[in-house]
């Protein structure tokens, strides 16, 4: 029964992306990244950020926990949305989150 809701859910979100000609994952609120170059990086649909030093910041989303580590990270804007981070940006990965 709930892999059908899911089915359902999916075929939803893909019914309304197409009717509306947008992109499945800007429908269904997965996160967007974009960087320029190893110094900024733009996220959307986070929600929060976990941690932040100038060495690393750990922004939780819809899809898990996104960490960035690097040199000098600053955060140069925030919104509800979106953020986005400068500095020398060394490495970005998705993190699982462990604990109960």
């Amino acid at each position: 029964m709930e892999r059908n809701r899911k089915d359902r859910e999916g075929g939803v979100l893909s019914a309304v992306a197409e009717l509306f000609d947008l992109p499945a994952d800007v429908v269904a609120g997965l996160p967007h990244l974009e960087m320029v170059g190893s110094r900024q990086l733009y996220l959307e649909h986070h929600t929060g950020i976990l941690a932040y030093s100038d060495t690393q910041i750990d922004a939780n989303t819809t899809a898990g926990v996104l960490r960035v580590r690097g040199e000098r990270l600053t955060l140069l804007a925030m919104t509800a949305e979106e953020l986005r981070i400068g500095g020398r940006i060394a490495a970005v990965e998705w993190v699982e989150v462990k604990g109960g």
